[in-house]
């Protein structure tokens, strides 16, 4: 039952992520109509994305010390009745300022979705399928963004954005009950993860799950975390690659907008063709790491041997995106991107859960998270 189990709770968590992305991505494909509205500016708007990231940070740090004290079921349902009532809420901002005090309330509470899953996936998970697991995960951000463009473009030209922000709100609380329902009925999570392949003590160790550690569990605080080299690795990964996730979900509506004259209707029909190559790296990424490990690679092997290769797909696509000329050219080069890096960053997001035990997973993630927004408002002002 808890072998089935764990995948109805990874794919539970991927469907909160589709919500978590089309409540975040709701304001970049309406904002070419809101601004004129609210006399906002592009300047605005990069403001109205630094409090959303600074925000966002503060969140991964708070919620990964939440989930860490009260656990992946009540942290979950917390974290998404927060950004559900934050998005509602937006349907009542009339100018830059009303929207940013409801920006760095959807910023803080949807930061909770990324340690929990983070925590979840090591507590259920051994490592051997923990990549793919959080591939699907990841996979449910892609497939958010890839809905979020043409559903909210559907939604405003029925309701107006200021009923699309409502109902959208509403679809929050209809993952609360089955989630409660579900978690409560599943009991406890196996401790899937082998103590003896953890990376921190042994990079090569094979990935067999035990329910017996073979050593006592090393739980440490954030201090401790923070003196092993391998949480840096963690860190600045997160820091120098989440910027280009950030890049596209926050500025892709629009750049289409300006560059090729787009309306809502039009960003909606191309806006979400880049994110289906973010699903399709984000499963393949983590199927790729987990064949690795199941053929006889170590699991610090198969991570850093598939996040290359995301670095390999990621930069020539990168090069390539600024040189387009018509949208369906720039918009499949920027597949390409988000491809790419989701290989890596799905294998990157698993590394806590390979080092640590999971009493410390969640607030390592958040450590990350943070890091990885710091790297994004950098490049938000460039």
């Amino acid at each position: 039952m808890k072998s089935k189990l764990r995948w109805v709770i990874i794919g539970m968590i991927a469907v909160a992520t589709v919500i978590n992305y089309i409540d975040r991505n709701a304001l970049a494909v309406m904002w070419p109509e809101i601004a004129p509205e609210i006399g906002a500016t592009k300047e605005d708007y990069a403001a109205l994305v630094t409090v959303f990231m600074v925000f966002y940070a503060i969140g991964q740090f708070a919620f990964g010390k939440l989930f860490d004290a009260i656990g992946v079921r009540l942290g979950f349902a917390f974290s998404i009745a927060a950004w559900s009532i934050s998005i509602a809420l937006h349907a009542f901002a009339s100018s830059v300022t009303s929207f940013a005090i409801f920006r760095a309330m959807l910023g803080v509470s949807e930061a909770g979705a990324w340690p929990g899953a983070v925590k979840a996936n090591a507590e259920w998970f051994p490592p051997a399928e923990r990549a793919f697991a959080q591939g699907i995960f990841n996979a449910g951000a892609s497939v958010g963004a890839i809905i979020s463009a043409p559903l909210i473009a559907l939604l405003y030209l029925t309701l107006g954005w200021k009923g699309t922000f409502i109902l959208i709100g509403v679809l929050g609380f209809l993952w609360i009950l089955p989630w409660l329902i579900l978690y409560r009925a599943g009991s406890t999570p196996q401790p899937m993860a082998d103590a003896a392949a953890r990376v921190l003590n042994n990079p090569a160790a094979p990935a067999q799950a035990t329910e017996t550690p073979a050593f006592p569990a090393y739980v440490p605080n954030v201090r401790q975390l923070l003196g092993h080299r391998q949480s840096w690795g963690v860190i600045l990964s997160r820091f120098f690659l989440d910027p280009i996730w950030w890049l596209f979900v926050s500025w892709l509506p629009i750049y289409l907008a300006q560059t090729f004259n787009f309306d809502i209707k039009q960003i909606g029909l191309f806006a979400w063709v880049p994110f289906v190559g973010a699903a399709l790296g984000s499963l393949i990424g983590g199927w790729l790491s987990g064949w690795l490990i199941k053929s006889g690679r170590g699991v610090d092997m198969a991570r850093k041997l598939a996040i290359t290769l995301g670095g390999v797909i990621m930069t020539p696509c990168l090069v390539a995106a600024p040189l387009m000329t018509d949208p369906t050219g720039a918009v499949l080069v920027i597949a390409g991107v988000l491809f790419g890096f989701q290989v890596a960053i799905g294998n990157i997001q698993t590394i806590p859960g390979d080092l640590f035990d999971g009493r410390s997973v969640g607030s390592l993630a958040g450590v990350g998270g943070m890091a990885a927004v710091a790297g994004t408002l950098i490049t938000t002002w460039l």
